[in-house]
Parts: C-alpha cells; structure tokens; sequence
C-alpha cells in the first residue's frame, strides 16, 4: 500500500511538472501573439484552488490530474464582443495559431534539455556496459560477445552506459546487422556483426538486451539478509537481517537465484534453513507464504531482501560537465530521444515493435516511484524522457492532439483556406475515438504486468 501511495504521489508531481510546461508553452506564445487567455487549468473537473490575474486569465487546480489546457478566446466556441474580436485565436494568423500550438510541445523539449543539463551539472553516476551473462544460442552469443566484454559502441554511436546501448540498438530495428565494438576484460579491443535479421520487440522478450540475450553485470548478491519485511513469513519464523542462509533442506544454496527458484516452488511448504547468525550457526523453520505470480500460477513468498556486493570502482562512470557542455549534451540527448520515439512510433505502425510494449499511466506511475527512490537525478532523467514522450504524443497528427490542429493549419497554408468546421468535427471524433482506444490498450497493458 505504501509503495502503491508512493508511486502515485510520484506520478503526479512528475506529471504536474511535465503538463505545466507543456501548457505554459501554448499560454505563453498565445499572449505573445495576442490572443486571450480565459483559463488556464492543471488538472481537469471540479476546481481545487482558482484565482485570476490582472488580465482577467483564471488559473485552476482542478480534482483530476491527468492533463491540463488552456483555453483561449475564440469565436468558434464563445460568443465574442466585437471590440475583443482582434483577442481571439481564429481571427490570427495561420502562422501565429501554428507557433501557438506548437509551442507545448517545443517546451517539452526545452524542458528535457534543461533537465538533463542541470543533471550533467549536478553529475552523473551510471554503470558501464559491462556485460555480465550471455544467453545461449542467443543473438548475441552467435556475435561471439562474452561476458565481461564492454561495448563501448555500437555503429556509430559510442556507449557510455546502458541507456545509451539500448537507444543505440532500438534505432537499428529493421536493419539486418549491426557492428557492435567491445573492450575484452584484457582491454584489446575488436569488432562484432550483431545479426538482427528477423529481430523485432515483444513485451514477452523484456528489454532489448534481453531480446538479444544480453544480461548486465551486476555485483554478487550474496546470502546475506539485507532486509527482511514485516509480519512476513520470515520475520515470524524468526529469520533476521544480517543472518546468512547456509543449506536449505540439507542442501547446501549455490546463490541467491538458486534460493529463489527453490523457494517459489515450495508456497505452503515448511523448509528447513541452517544459518549462521554472527559466530552461531542455528535452525530454522519457514514455511513460504503463497504469492500467485502473474499468471495465477503459485508462487512461494519469504519476505526477504539480499545484501548486495559493492560495485567495483572501475564498473561505474562518473560524468560531470560545466554547464555550457551540460547545455550542448543535453540538447544532443533531447535531439537522440525525440528521434528514437518517432522510430518506435513508426516501428509499432510497421509490427517490429509489439504494441504490448505501450505504457500508460500505471506504468508511468511505477517508473516514477522508482527513479524517485534512487535521487534527484535519477527523477531528473525520469522527466526528461517522459517530457520528451509528452512531447512527441502530442505531434502525432490526431485531430485531438496538437499535431492535429497543426495537420489542418498546415492544409489551410496549401489550400490557402481553413478545412471545412464540418470536416474538422468528423476529424475530432475519429481523434477520440482512437486516443481512447489507445488509452484504454495502454492501462490493459499496465494492469497485465501488475499481474
């Protein structure tokens, strides 16, 4: 419950953050080109906290933080006093309604960059592609990558840390090779063809590394109890942190994962632990509680937590930059993603993306409480990428998105008249109908991976 509370409470400063921007974009050009404001509203519904300005803008906090908008002056939909006529937004320019609407989306961009500056300032801690296991008969074991090999590019793109290999291969989906340069854990370095013919994105498969068989090093985790929950199977049988679990069932445990394994076949089952609490080893009877996984499959449940082994120093890449570098990288790095979400757009319309893989807000939300869980600038990342996708969702030419109303303007420059209201009205009920659909297929996908 405390975790569900804390991702929500994430989730909705995160998007509070990012829907402002997003909005101030559009009220910001809309007043610059001369347009009335009427409201601008974070959140939808009833009212929360309201107040207005000197021009007689009303600004509201609303009950439902999922959006936001504004609302500008406009004869399509109110009844404007002719002196204000000149105030509304049909009676500009097209030009000035593109700028308008194309705005929020350019202030999420602005955004990303801004964050992402201010954490290169701030400095950057992140693994190096250190690979830690490669799966057999995987696309990457038939490249000859091994572990403890870095891959330190791949095709052009130089790889510092594992987002930056993951991008790197999501914009060599549809390609049918790709070379990879890795540095052995002797340090020579050699080239690699990644085959990717044939290769394409399930929700099934995981991330992209794991698609390609590719697990990352990670350090030991040990047998050694970090954490151990609350009125859990553990605790009451008496299991403690700093406790080192030795045999189970007479058998000696190889490793944590192997524990693991044994454990989820074993719910309602009494196991018999031998371990060693300081310099005294004892017995110890649990008996795992049952956790059905994903599937509705049984599944045992301890309520414990490994110690995990320091990371070597020479695994992790600090990154500091002035804030000139910081600017110029982030706005290298903004330019990067936007580019690779328009692909996967193109690559989910094309079939090598599964659809499966969309997110809505129930995975936002838990993407959220994570980043937030390892610091500011993990969250500072976090924003960036989904400002990024805010931005890039709104360009996508729906009647109801930004880049729909930028579609029909861009019409009216080529006909040299507005689209038909009539035409735009057929248009805006597609839209919905298609966002809603999309909507509704993203929370099916988030409430399938809660199992």
């Amino acid at each position: 419950m405390l975790d569900f509370l804390f991702n929500l409470g994430s989730f909705i400063v995160a998007l509070s953050i990012l829907v402002t921007i997003h909005e101030y974009g559009h009220f910001w050009v809309a007043r610059k080109a001369g347009v009335k404001v009427l409201r601008f509203s974070i959140g939808f519904g009833k009212p929360i906290i309201r107040w207005y300005d000197k021009r007689g803008t009303e600004y509201v906090i609303a009950m439902i933080p999922l959006g936001g908008y504004v609302k500008m002056l406009d004869e399509r939909v109110d009844d404007v006093d002719p002196q204000e006529r000149h105030l509304s937004f049909n009676s500009k320019s097209v030009y000035s309604r593109i700028a308008i609407v194309s705005a929020g989306p350019l202030a999420n961009f602005l955004f990303a960059i801004v964050a992402l500056a201010l954490m290169y300032v701030i400095g950057v801690q992140s693994p190096k592609p250190i690979v830690g296991d490669v799966q057999p008969q995987s696309l990457a074991a038939a490249a000859g990558i091994k572990a403890g090999d870095q891959l330190i590019a791949i095709g052009s793109q130089e790889t510092q840390d594992w987002q930056e290999v993951t991008i790197a291969l999501v914009q060599h989906i549809g390609d049918d090779s790709v070379s990879v340069k890795v540095q052995s854990e002797s340090g020579s370095h050699s080239i690699r063809s990644l085959s990717l013919r044939n290769w394409t994105l399930d929700e099934r498969d995981g991330t992209p590394l794991n698609s390609i068989g590719i697990t990352p090093f990670r350090p030991e985790v040990t047998l050694a109890l970090a954490m151990v929950a609350p009125d859990s199977p553990a605790q009451n049988a008496g299991l403690q942190k700093g406790d080192v679990l030795l045999s189970v069932n007479g058998e000696l445990i190889k490793s944590w994962q192997s524990l693991v394994d044994i454990i989820e076949r074993s719910a309602n089952t009494p196991m018999d632990f031998y371990i060693m609490r300081g310099k005294t080893g004892m017995d110890v009877r649990v008996t795992p509680a049952n956790k059905p996984n994903e599937n509705g499959f049984s599944r045992g449940y301890l309520g414990v937590v490994p110690q995990v082994e320091a990371w070597p120093e020479e695994a992790i890449l600090t990154r500091s930059y002035n804030p000139l570098e910081a600017v110029a990288l982030g706005a290298a790095k903004t330019w990067q993603m936007v580019s690779v979400s328009f692909e996967m757009i193109a690559n989910f319309i094309t079939g090598q993306v599964s659809i499966k893989n969309i997110s809505g807000p129930v995975g936002i939300a838990v993407g959220a409480g994570t980043s937030v869980s390892y610091g500011f600038v993990a969250f500072l990342q976090f924003l960036a990428w989904i400002s990024v996708s805010l931005g890039v969702f709104n360009l996508l030419p729906l009647p109801v998105l930004d880049g729909g109303h930028l579609m029909y303007y861009l019409i009216e420059l080529i006909r040299k008249k507005p689209v038909s209201e009539k035409t735009q009205e057929i248009g805006f009920r597609i839209g919905a109908t298609l966002l809603l659909a999309l909507t509704a297929f993203a929370l099916l996908n988030d409430i399938g991976r809660l199992g």
